[in-house]
């Protein structure tokens, strides 16, 4: 994968929209799709089972949280299509400094406010980027969980 390709994954800050719950052409929506079709009218089996496996009484939750993830609809931080609910003003100042990350911005680091666990969360994956690169921050980043 090159600059470019990881451009389309990582949002200014460092996170991996790529790999957000949220996002329209992520691999939880992608992966989510299909038990929510292989399911299908899966929910009367449910109700049968339920008085032996109260589990299943919950069954319509599970359906219907599938169905959201399969279904989502943010484009990522740099698109015009975000629906990301976390506050933030990278979403925007990268746009108007012109970067592609914070890191390489000349006020790196700025001193927007964040919350606190944020802000430090932030300050780690720009410097890891510093330190090794978008490509291979991005390589390292899709080995862990997103969340």
């Amino acid at each position: 994968m090159d600059y470019e390709d990881v451009l389309k994954h990582l949002s200014p800050c460092g996170l991996d929209c790529g790999r957000c719950a949220d996002h329209q052409n992520g691999r939880i929506s992608e992966l989510s799709a299909t038990p929510r079709e292989m399911l299908g009218n899966y929910y009367r089996v449910a109700r049968l089972k339920s008085p032996d496996n109260p589990l299943f009484q919950g069954y319509p939750t599970f359906e219907g949280i599938l169905e959201q993830f399969s279904h989502a609809s943010c484009g990522g931080c740099r698109s015009d299509a975000v629906t990301c609910p976390v506050i933030c003003k990278v979403k925007s100042c990268h746009k108007e400094k012109v970067v592609d990350f914070c890191f390489q911005c000349s006020e790196y680091p700025c001193l927007e406010p964040m919350d606190n666990r944020l802000k430090e969360r932030w300050k780690e994956r720009n410097d890891r980027m510093t330190n090794v690169g978008v490509v291979k921050f991005y390589d390292e980043q899709i080995k862990k969980a997103r969340y």
